[in-house]
C-alpha cells in the first residue's frame, strides 16, 4: 500500500514531538463532567414517563454521555503501566465496573497496534469488511443487539470460571475481550496481573447480579431491564457505527507494515454535530492514532493540523484524510461489492 521509501513516522515525529505529554487536568475534568452528565441523564431516563419527550431526550443525552465516558478506556490502555494510575483506578470504580466495561477487557487492544498482528487473525478488532460481501457489514452491525446480552451473561457466570484453572484460562482467552472478531483468541502474558483481573471480574459479576436482584426484590421495576438494554445497545451502536469509519478494512489477513496500518486507517475532518458526537476523544483521527498511539486525545487535533500544514504535498499521510464519516463508509460499501477473491488491498 505504501509506496514512499521514508516511513511516515520518520518525517512526522519531529513535527509533533512536543505533544506527547498527557494533561491530567483535562482528563479528570472531561471524565468527571461527562460522567455527571451521563449518569444524571440516565437517572432522568429511568424515572421519566415511558416514551415521553423527557425520556427520549434524556435517553439520547445519557447514551452519548456513556459512550464518551466508555471511550476513556481506549486512552487508559495506552497509558504506560505507572502513568496516571489513580485515573485508571477511579475510572474503573466509577465507570468501568458499573457499566460492565472493565479496562482489562480492552488490554488486548495492543494486538491491534502490533505490526505482526494488525489485520490478521490475531487482531480481534479487525474484520476484512472491504474484501467481503455486504452481508459481512450487516453481521457486524448485528453485534450491536447481541453484545449487551452476551456481556451481561458473561459476568453473571464469572464465579463459575474459577472452578478450574483451565476453564479460567479459556475464559480469559476467548470471553474476556471487547472485540469485533469473535474467533479471536487472546494471548495471556506470563506476567499478566491475574489477581487484579479477577477482582475486577468479580466486582462486575456483583454488579450484574445486583441489577437482577434489585428487580426481584422490588427495589426497581422489571422495566429497568429493557431500559438498560436499550441504553447499552445505543451506546454500543454509536461505537460500532464509528468503527465502520475507523479503517478501510482492505487487509486480507496478511501482516501489514506500520505505514500500511496508517494508510488502512482514516482521519475524519468533518465538524458537524454528528461527527463530534460519533467521534469522542479525538477518535476521528484514527489514522493519526495508528501513526502515534501514544499521542493523548486532547492533542490529536493540534497534531493533525500541524502535519497537514508542514508535511510535503505528496506525503502518504494525506491519503488518510476523509471529509466525513459518510465518505469513508461509502468507499467501504463500494469496495465490499467485490468478490472476496478479487478484492485488492490497493
Amino acid at each position: 500500500m505504501c509506496k514512499n521509501h521514508q516511513p511516515i513516522s520518520v518525517s512526522s515525529r519531529k513535527i509533533v514531538a512536543d505533544l506527547f505529554d498527557h494533561n491530567a487536568a483535562i482528563y479528570w475534568t472531561d471524565f468527571l463532567f461527562s460522567l455527571a452528565v451521563a449518569y444524571g441523564a440516565a437517572a432522568v431516563y429511568f424515572s421519566a414517563s415511558m416514551l415521553s419527550a423527557t425520556q427520549i431526550i434524556s435517553f439520547l443525552i445519557a447514551g452519548c454521555g456513556l459512550y464518551r465516558v466508555a471511550s476513556f478506556m481506549h486512552e487508559i490502555v495506552h497509558f504506560r503501566s505507572r502513568e496516571m494510575r489513580t485515573f485508571r483506578i477511579v475510572w474503573n470504580l466509577l465507570a468501568g465496573i458499573p457499566m460492565l466495561t472493565p479496562t482489562f477487557f480492552y488490554e488486548s487492544h495492543v494486538d491491534h497496534h502490533n505490526a505482526r498482528h494488525y489485520g490478521t487473525d490475531h487482531d480481534g478488532e479487525y474484520l476484512p469488511l472491504a474484501a467481503s460481501s455486504h452481508w459481512s457489514i450487516g453481521v457486524f452491525l448485528a453485534q450491536i443487539f447481541l453484545q449487551p446480552i452476551l456481556v451481561t451473561l458473561r459476568f453473571l457466570l464469572t464465579p463459575l470460571t474459577f472452578l478450574h484453572p483451565r476453564l479460567r484460562l479459556w475464559t480469559l482467552q476467548h470471553a474476556s475481550s471487547f472485540v469485533i472478531d469473535f474467533k479471536y483468541c487472546r494471548m495471556i502474558p506470563p506476567r499478566a496481573p491475574l489477581r487484579t483481573w479477577a477482582l475486577m471480574d468479580l466486582a462486575c459479576s456483583i454488579r450484574a447480579w445486583a441489577i437482577f436482584a434489585c428487580v426481584i426484590a422490588g427495589v426497581t421495576q422489571w422495566t429497568r431491564l429493557p431500559q438498560l438494554y436499550c441504553l447499552a445497545a445505543f451506546a454500543l451502536g454509536l461505537n460500532h457505527i464509528r468503527t465502520l469509519a475507523a479503517h478501510r478494512y482492505l487487509s486480507h489477513g496478511q501482516p501489514l507494515s506500520h505505514d500500511d496500518q496508517v494508510l488502512d486507517s482514516a482521519n475524519v475532518t468533518g465538524t458537524t454535530v454528528f461527527t463530534e458526537l460519533l467521534f469522542p476523544l479525538g477518535m476521528r483521527y484514527h489514522g493519526l492514532h495508528h501513526l502515534f498511539p501514544r499521542l493523548p486525545y486532547h492533542n490529536l487535533g493540534i497534531a493533525h493540523r500541524r502535519l497537514m500544514a508542514e508535511l510535503p504535498k505528496d506525503s502518504a499521510y494525506r491519503a488518510t484524510v476523509y471529509p466525513s464519516w459518510f465518505s469513508v463508509v461509502r468507499e467501504l460499501v463500494e469496495n465490499s461489492r467485490w468478490d472476496q477473491g478479487s478484492a485488492s488491498p490497493g
